[in-house]
């Protein structure tokens, strides 16, 4: 990339070398080529234009050597813009003052030219451009440090917004642990207390699970609280995983058939967990909306896709509602979003099915500095062209002989 942009840089340079000659061309030979001596000055004035970029002061002192006294030069106008816009040193300021005041003796002086057309000439096609070049030059860096402050700004209210989230999380991790943790510790105990009475071994078996699903349960939600209050980072689930997940369910009473379609690729850490949470969601749901009906989960892998589909029929007569809506599916859709997929439900006459398209390759964003207008980069080779042909319209040809 920065091969490219040098040589887009040195041929819009060489452009501008060309038509800066072309135009110096025009308005100091109108008659045409004048042998030898005149091709040599063209090919000078091209070869100062192109050198203005890298060396603007003696480009600059260059042109003013090669201006006809008191007439237009586009090669002085570029010369004056490109040192306006690239030099900001006092030494190199000073040493394009001392050229322009050497210039003005040389021609009212040693050429005697005279004073009106001379003065007006280097107030059109030195002071100006130069005044043009500086002004852009400090809108350009005053631009940048506007960005550089916003930016700047921008990072401050990210780390503000990090403290105020990791204050909330420190909150929510204390509810979570006071009301939560102790009814699941109190179920826990009830359940083991449960175990050890003389029960029959269908009953002692589900109250066995209930024991495990209630541990299993209590230390999630510490892995969580401990997360929440920063100290871990959370464990993230794998598809490897969701064979024993549907056992859980088929134990509680809800067959559960998994499908497996070229699943070649390796999921992402982050859309690993989000289908794995997808299963569970839809899993739950279908437990407890259509208890005791067949649930399908399907992964199917498409390219870098991975699809994961959660569906099953929908009862004949639907399960007493608690009266409580959760925000399982709403957080699902979030999971997803962040995981770089997308979430959706759909429901028709048969059947309920959750849908999620995730990535098999984990998205990389890198931020740089944006990247310049084209057309903004060429604007200054238009505004040459035409400040070429307004010199030619306006002024024109001043007839000094070449050579």
């Amino acid at each position: 990339m920065g091969t490219a942009r040098g040589s887009d840089r040195a041929l819009r340079w060489a452009v501008a070398a060309l038509l800066v000659a072309v135009a110096d061309a025009v308005l100091l030979y109108p008659g045409g080529p004048h042998g030898w001596v005149t091709a040599a000055r063209v090919t000078g004035i091209a070869v100062v234009a192109a050198m203005a970029s890298r060396l603007p002061v003696p480009a600059f002192l260059a042109a003013l050597a090669l201006a006809p006294p008191g007439g237009p030069s586009a090669l002085l106008v570029w010369t004056a813009y490109q040192t306006g816009r690239l030099v900001v040193s006092r030494s190199g300021i000073a040493v394009a003052a001392v050229g322009v005041v050497c210039g003005l003796a040389w021609q009212l002086l040693l050429l005697s030219a005279p004073a009106g057309p001379v003065v007006s000439g280097y107030v059109v096609f030195v002071a100006l451009p130069m005044v043009l070049g500086r002004y852009l030059a400090q809108h350009r860096s005053l631009r940048s440090a506007r960005d550089a402050h916003r930016r700047q700004q921008r990072r401050e209210h990210a780390l503000l917004a990090d403290q105020e989230r990791l204050r909330e999380r420190l909150r929510i991790a204390r509810d979570v642990h006071d009301s939560l943790g102790h009814r699941l510790s109190l179920i826990s105990i009830q359940a083991a207390a449960l175990e050890v009475t003389h029960l029959p071994p269908r009953q002692r078996e589900a109250v066995r699970e209930l024991a495990a699903t209630a541990r299993h349960s209590l230390d999630e939600l510490h892995t969580l609280v401990g997360a929440l209050r920063g100290r871990a980072e959370p464990g993230t689930r794998s598809l490897g995983a969701l064979d024993g997940l549907a056992a859980e369910f088929r134990a509680a009473g809800t067959p559960v058939t998994v499908l497996r379609e070229g699943t070649a690729g390796v999921p992402a850490p982050a859309a690993e967990h989000a289908a794995y949470r997808v299963v569970e969601e839809g899993l739950t749901n279908a437990a407890r909306h259509a208890p005791g009906q067949p649930v399908t989960v399907a992964l199917r892998g498409e390219g870098d896709t991975l699809l994961v589909s959660v569906r099953n029929p929908l009862p004949a007569h639907p399960a007493a509602s608690s009266g409580r809506t959760g925000h399982g599916l709403a957080g699902l859709d979030e999971r997803v979003r962040l995981a770089g997929g997308v979430f959706h439900t759909r429901t028709s006459d048969a059947e309920f099915r959750l849908v999620a398209m995730l990535p098999l390759a984990e998205a990389v964003e890198e931020a740089g500095p944006p990247a310049a207008a084209p057309g903004r980069d060429r604007l200054w080779v238009v505004a040459l062209a035409l400040t070429a042909a307004v010199l030619v319209l306006v002024t024109g040809p001043t007839g000094v002989p070449g050579g």
